[in-house]
Protein backbone atom coordinates (compact mmCIF):
# COMPACT_ATOMS: atom_id res chain seq x y z
CA UNK A 1 0.00 0.00 0.00
CA UNK A 2 1.23 3.18 -1.19
CA UNK A 3 0.26 6.89 0.41
CA UNK A 4 -0.45 9.39 -2.62
CA UNK A 5 1.30 12.90 -2.36
CA UNK A 6 -0.69 16.04 -3.95
CA UNK A 7 0.75 18.26 -6.57
CA UNK A 8 -0.05 22.00 -6.26
CA UNK A 9 -2.30 23.89 -7.99
CA UNK A 10 -4.92 26.51 -7.71
CA UNK A 11 -7.95 25.23 -6.29
CA UNK A 12 -11.82 26.04 -6.12
CA UNK A 13 -14.25 24.60 -4.54
CA UNK A 14 -17.04 23.64 -5.86
CA UNK A 15 -20.25 20.99 -4.85
CA UNK A 16 -18.00 19.72 -2.39
CA UNK A 17 -15.19 18.96 -4.67
CA UNK A 18 -11.64 20.74 -5.96
CA UNK A 19 -11.50 21.85 -9.24
CA UNK A 20 -8.56 23.49 -11.18
CA UNK A 21 -9.86 26.52 -13.22
CA UNK A 22 -12.89 25.32 -15.30
CA UNK A 23 -11.59 21.54 -15.05
CA UNK A 24 -13.73 19.24 -13.93
CA UNK A 25 -13.90 15.18 -13.43
CA UNK A 26 -15.45 13.12 -15.97
CA UNK A 27 -16.45 11.16 -13.11
CA UNK A 28 -17.47 11.48 -9.75
CA UNK A 29 -14.30 11.30 -7.30
CA UNK A 30 -16.20 9.95 -4.65
CA UNK A 31 -17.00 6.91 -6.63
CA UNK A 32 -13.57 6.51 -7.71
CA UNK A 33 -11.71 6.50 -4.38
CA UNK A 34 -14.70 3.91 -3.38
CA UNK A 35 -13.49 1.97 -6.38
CA UNK A 36 -10.31 2.75 -5.63
CA UNK A 37 -10.26 1.08 -1.77
CA UNK A 38 -11.86 -2.14 -3.14
CA UNK A 39 -9.45 -2.41 -5.76
CA UNK A 40 -6.81 -2.09 -3.04
CA UNK A 41 -7.87 -4.65 -1.04
CA UNK A 42 -7.37 -7.13 -3.41
CA UNK A 43 -3.74 -6.65 -3.43
CA UNK A 44 -2.75 -8.94 -0.59
CA UNK A 45 -5.44 -11.70 -1.88
CA UNK A 46 -3.76 -11.71 -5.43
CA UNK A 47 -0.10 -11.78 -3.63
CA UNK A 48 -1.24 -14.57 -1.32
CA UNK A 49 -2.56 -16.69 -4.23
CA UNK A 50 0.44 -16.49 -6.62
CA UNK A 51 2.76 -19.07 -6.28
CA UNK A 52 5.99 -17.62 -6.93
CA UNK A 53 8.97 -15.74 -4.84
CA UNK A 54 7.94 -11.99 -3.31
CA UNK A 55 10.78 -10.50 -5.50
CA UNK A 56 9.36 -11.87 -8.80
CA UNK A 57 5.64 -11.32 -7.49
CA UNK A 58 6.67 -7.66 -6.90
CA UNK A 59 8.50 -7.56 -10.26
CA UNK A 60 6.07 -8.37 -12.35
CA UNK A 61 3.29 -6.25 -10.54
CA UNK A 62 5.40 -3.18 -11.08
CA UNK A 63 6.90 -4.28 -14.50
CA UNK A 64 2.99 -5.26 -16.49
CA UNK A 65 1.84 -2.02 -14.22
CA UNK A 66 4.68 0.20 -16.59
CA UNK A 67 3.81 -1.70 -19.52
CA UNK A 68 -0.31 -0.47 -19.33
CA UNK A 69 0.92 3.48 -18.35
CA UNK A 70 3.23 3.28 -21.37
CA UNK A 71 1.24 4.38 -24.10
CA UNK A 72 0.17 7.52 -22.14
CA UNK A 73 3.26 8.31 -20.58
CA UNK A 74 4.87 8.38 -23.42
CA UNK A 75 2.18 10.36 -25.82
CA UNK A 76 0.62 12.40 -23.36
CA UNK A 77 3.66 13.08 -21.04
CA UNK A 78 6.47 12.62 -23.27
CA UNK A 79 7.29 16.24 -23.44
CA UNK A 80 7.04 16.73 -19.78
CA UNK A 81 9.20 13.76 -19.67
CA UNK A 82 11.81 14.90 -21.70
CA UNK A 83 11.83 18.29 -19.78
CA UNK A 84 12.54 16.45 -16.46
CA UNK A 85 15.90 17.83 -14.56
CA UNK A 86 18.47 15.31 -13.58
CA UNK A 87 18.11 15.98 -10.19
CA UNK A 88 14.45 15.25 -10.50
CA UNK A 89 14.79 11.75 -12.69
CA UNK A 90 17.49 11.12 -9.84
CA UNK A 91 14.81 11.59 -6.79
CA UNK A 92 12.16 9.81 -8.95
CA UNK A 93 14.37 6.86 -9.22
CA UNK A 94 15.19 7.05 -5.54
CA UNK A 95 11.58 7.35 -4.92
CA UNK A 96 11.02 3.68 -7.23
CA UNK A 97 14.07 1.69 -4.94
CA UNK A 98 12.41 2.43 -1.94
CA UNK A 99 8.73 1.36 -3.23
CA UNK A 100 10.32 -1.42 -4.27
CA UNK A 101 12.22 -2.56 -0.97
CA UNK A 102 8.39 -1.85 0.47
CA UNK A 103 6.97 -4.33 -1.63
CA UNK A 104 9.78 -6.95 -1.05
CA UNK A 105 9.20 -6.59 3.01
CA UNK A 106 5.59 -6.08 2.82
CA UNK A 107 5.14 -9.44 0.30
CA UNK A 108 7.44 -11.04 2.16
CA UNK A 109 5.54 -10.82 5.32
CA UNK A 110 2.44 -12.35 3.83
CA UNK A 111 4.25 -15.53 3.75
CA UNK A 112 4.40 -15.36 7.94
CA UNK A 113 1.93 -13.18 9.55
CA UNK A 114 -1.95 -12.89 8.37
CA UNK A 115 -3.33 -10.66 6.00
CA UNK A 116 -5.21 -8.61 8.47
CA UNK A 117 -2.01 -7.88 10.59
CA UNK A 118 -0.03 -7.57 7.73
CA UNK A 119 -2.53 -5.00 5.96
CA UNK A 120 -3.06 -2.98 8.90
CA UNK A 121 0.50 -2.40 10.09
CA UNK A 122 1.96 -1.17 6.46
CA UNK A 123 -1.04 1.03 6.45
CA UNK A 124 0.90 2.98 9.20
CA UNK A 125 3.22 4.42 6.58
CA UNK A 126 1.31 8.25 6.96
CA UNK A 127 2.74 8.36 10.35
CA UNK A 128 6.28 7.75 9.48
CA UNK A 129 6.14 10.10 6.64
CA UNK A 130 4.93 12.99 8.63
CA UNK A 131 7.54 11.93 11.46
CA UNK A 132 10.09 12.25 8.01
CA UNK A 133 8.70 15.55 7.23
CA UNK A 134 9.24 16.65 10.89
CA UNK A 135 12.92 15.49 11.04
CA UNK A 136 13.88 16.83 7.49
CA UNK A 137 11.71 19.41 7.14
CA UNK A 138 10.94 20.78 10.67
CA UNK A 139 7.13 20.02 9.67
CA UNK A 140 5.47 20.50 13.65
CA UNK A 141 2.81 17.66 14.46
CA UNK A 142 0.14 19.17 17.31
CA UNK A 143 -0.88 17.51 20.05
CA UNK A 144 -4.06 15.82 18.43
CA UNK A 145 -1.67 14.39 16.23
CA UNK A 146 0.50 12.90 18.89
CA UNK A 147 -2.41 11.48 20.51
CA UNK A 148 -3.46 9.49 16.98
CA UNK A 149 0.37 8.38 16.69
CA UNK A 150 0.28 7.19 20.16
CA UNK A 151 -3.06 5.09 19.79
CA UNK A 152 -1.93 3.80 16.66
CA UNK A 153 1.61 2.54 17.94
CA UNK A 154 -0.08 1.33 20.75
CA UNK A 155 -2.27 -0.86 18.40
CA UNK A 156 0.41 -1.98 16.78
CA UNK A 157 1.97 -3.10 19.82
CA UNK A 158 -1.17 -5.15 20.94
CA UNK A 159 -0.93 -6.58 17.09
CA UNK A 160 2.44 -7.96 17.66
CA UNK A 161 1.50 -9.13 21.13
CA UNK A 162 -1.20 -11.26 19.90
CA UNK A 163 1.01 -12.47 16.65
CA UNK A 164 4.21 -13.58 18.97
CA UNK A 165 1.62 -15.83 21.02
CA UNK A 166 0.83 -17.62 17.79
CA UNK A 167 4.22 -18.19 17.21
CA UNK A 168 7.48 -16.08 16.23
CA UNK A 169 7.02 -16.37 12.51
CA UNK A 170 4.05 -13.98 12.64
CA UNK A 171 5.63 -11.69 14.85
CA UNK A 172 8.27 -11.64 12.02
CA UNK A 173 5.83 -11.22 9.31
CA UNK A 174 4.75 -8.34 11.32
CA UNK A 175 7.78 -6.74 11.38
CA UNK A 176 8.88 -6.92 7.75
CA UNK A 177 5.25 -5.48 7.45
CA UNK A 178 6.22 -2.14 9.86
CA UNK A 179 9.47 -1.79 7.34
CA UNK A 180 7.03 -1.97 4.61
CA UNK A 181 5.42 0.94 6.15
CA UNK A 182 8.55 2.62 6.80
CA UNK A 183 10.09 2.31 3.43
CA UNK A 184 6.79 3.41 1.49
CA UNK A 185 6.83 6.60 3.57
CA UNK A 186 10.31 7.56 2.28
CA UNK A 187 8.89 6.95 -0.72
CA UNK A 188 5.68 9.40 -0.08
CA UNK A 189 8.11 11.89 1.09
CA UNK A 190 9.71 12.29 -2.09
CA UNK A 191 6.60 12.10 -4.05
CA UNK A 192 5.21 14.93 -1.94
CA UNK A 193 8.08 17.29 -3.28
CA UNK A 194 8.18 15.86 -7.00
CA UNK A 195 4.51 16.15 -7.95
CA UNK A 196 4.22 20.30 -7.22
CA UNK A 197 6.21 20.03 -10.43
CA UNK A 198 5.71 16.91 -12.10
CA UNK A 199 2.46 15.56 -13.51
CA UNK A 200 0.91 12.31 -12.59
CA UNK A 201 1.94 9.88 -15.73
CA UNK A 202 5.62 11.01 -16.32
CA UNK A 203 6.11 10.85 -12.47
CA UNK A 204 4.36 7.43 -11.77
CA UNK A 205 6.11 6.25 -15.08
CA UNK A 206 9.84 6.94 -13.96
CA UNK A 207 9.04 5.38 -10.20
CA UNK A 208 7.51 2.32 -11.21
CA UNK A 209 10.46 1.96 -13.72
CA UNK A 210 12.80 2.44 -11.37
CA UNK A 211 11.09 0.48 -9.02
CA UNK A 212 10.90 -2.43 -11.22
CA UNK A 213 14.38 -2.90 -12.52
CA UNK A 214 15.47 -2.51 -8.68
CA UNK A 215 13.48 -5.50 -8.14
CA UNK A 216 14.47 -7.52 -11.39
CA UNK A 217 17.97 -7.27 -10.24
CA UNK A 218 17.16 -7.90 -6.77
CA UNK A 219 15.61 -11.08 -8.09
CA UNK A 220 18.29 -12.02 -10.29
CA UNK A 221 21.22 -11.90 -7.62
CA UNK A 222 18.58 -14.01 -5.56
CA UNK A 223 18.56 -16.64 -8.26
CA UNK A 224 14.78 -16.81 -8.00
CA UNK A 225 13.32 -18.12 -11.33
CA UNK A 226 10.98 -15.88 -13.59
CA UNK A 227 9.65 -18.65 -15.30
CA UNK A 228 7.95 -21.28 -15.63
CA UNK A 229 4.59 -20.51 -13.65
CA UNK A 230 1.40 -21.73 -13.98
CA UNK A 231 -1.10 -19.52 -16.30
CA UNK A 232 -3.26 -18.78 -13.06
CA UNK A 233 -0.13 -16.89 -11.84
CA UNK A 234 0.60 -15.31 -14.83
CA UNK A 235 -3.02 -14.10 -14.18
CA UNK A 236 -2.56 -12.91 -10.86
CA UNK A 237 0.49 -10.95 -12.05
CA UNK A 238 -1.68 -9.09 -13.98
CA UNK A 239 -4.46 -8.77 -11.92
CA UNK A 240 -2.22 -7.35 -9.80
CA UNK A 241 -0.91 -4.32 -11.82
CA UNK A 242 -4.46 -3.82 -13.07
CA UNK A 243 -6.45 -3.82 -10.13
CA UNK A 244 -4.65 -2.58 -6.62
CA UNK A 245 -1.96 -0.73 -8.59
CA UNK A 246 -4.15 0.99 -11.77
CA UNK A 247 -7.57 1.25 -10.11
CA UNK A 248 -6.16 1.24 -6.58
CA UNK A 249 -3.48 3.61 -5.98
CA UNK A 250 -3.33 5.28 -8.93
CA UNK A 251 -7.20 6.39 -8.49
CA UNK A 252 -6.28 7.66 -5.44
CA UNK A 253 -3.47 9.90 -7.02
CA UNK A 254 -6.09 11.05 -9.82
CA UNK A 255 -8.18 11.86 -6.92
CA UNK A 256 -5.90 14.16 -5.00
CA UNK A 257 -6.45 16.69 -7.74
CA UNK A 258 -10.25 16.82 -7.04
CA UNK A 259 -10.88 16.40 -2.96
CA UNK A 260 -8.63 16.99 0.06
CA UNK A 261 -5.62 14.65 0.99
CA UNK A 262 -7.30 14.05 3.75
CA UNK A 263 -10.60 12.55 2.25
CA UNK A 264 -7.86 10.42 0.09
CA UNK A 265 -5.88 9.45 3.02
CA UNK A 266 -8.41 8.26 5.45
CA UNK A 267 -10.30 6.43 2.87
CA UNK A 268 -7.61 4.12 2.06
CA UNK A 269 -7.87 2.99 5.64
CA UNK A 270 -10.77 1.21 4.43
CA UNK A 271 -8.02 -1.38 2.61
CA UNK A 272 -6.86 -3.50 5.73
CA UNK A 273 -10.66 -3.37 6.93
CA UNK A 274 -11.41 -5.30 3.05
CA UNK A 275 -8.09 -7.25 2.93
CA UNK A 276 -10.03 -8.47 6.49
CA UNK A 277 -13.46 -9.54 4.90
CA UNK A 278 -12.01 -10.77 1.96
CA UNK A 279 -9.03 -13.01 3.68
CA UNK A 280 -11.67 -14.11 6.01
CA UNK A 281 -14.00 -15.45 2.96
CA UNK A 282 -11.35 -16.63 0.32
CA UNK A 283 -8.53 -18.18 2.79
CA UNK A 284 -10.92 -18.51 6.01
CA UNK A 285 -8.51 -16.37 8.35
CA UNK A 286 -10.14 -15.65 11.40
CA UNK A 287 -8.04 -12.65 13.18
CA UNK A 288 -7.82 -13.14 16.80
CA UNK A 289 -9.38 -10.79 19.43
CA UNK A 290 -5.98 -9.11 19.81
CA UNK A 291 -5.65 -8.77 15.80
CA UNK A 292 -8.91 -7.12 15.95
CA UNK A 293 -8.15 -4.80 19.18
CA UNK A 294 -5.46 -3.52 17.46
CA UNK A 295 -6.22 -3.04 14.18
CA UNK A 296 -9.64 -1.20 15.29
CA UNK A 297 -6.77 1.26 17.92
CA UNK A 298 -4.19 1.24 14.90
CA UNK A 299 -7.09 2.65 12.03
CA UNK A 300 -8.61 5.07 15.09
CA UNK A 301 -5.05 6.81 15.67
CA UNK A 302 -4.34 6.97 12.08
CA UNK A 303 -7.67 8.42 11.33
CA UNK A 304 -7.03 11.31 14.17
CA UNK A 305 -3.42 11.52 13.39
CA UNK A 306 -4.19 12.42 9.59
CA UNK A 307 -7.51 14.73 10.80
CA UNK A 308 -4.59 16.66 12.61
CA UNK A 309 -1.84 16.86 10.21
CA UNK A 310 -4.61 18.11 7.44
CA UNK A 311 -5.84 20.92 9.74
CA UNK A 312 -2.06 21.63 11.23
Amino acid sequence: MNMPTKASCPLQQSSGLLTTGLEHPFVNPYLAILVGVVGAAFSSIFTKLAAAPPLVIAFYRLGFTVLMIAPIALTRGWRKLRSMGRRDIMLACLSGVLLALHFTAWITSLEYTSIASSTVLVTMQPLFAVLGGYLIFKEKIGRPGLIGAALALTGSTIVGVGDFQIGGQAFWGDILAFAGAVFVAGYVLIGRGLRHRLSLFPYIFVVYGASAVTLFLGALLAGMPFFPYPPSTWLLFFLLALVPTIFGHTIFNWALRYVKAAVVSVSMLGEPVGATILAYVIFHQVPSALQLIGGVIIITGLAIFIRAAAEK
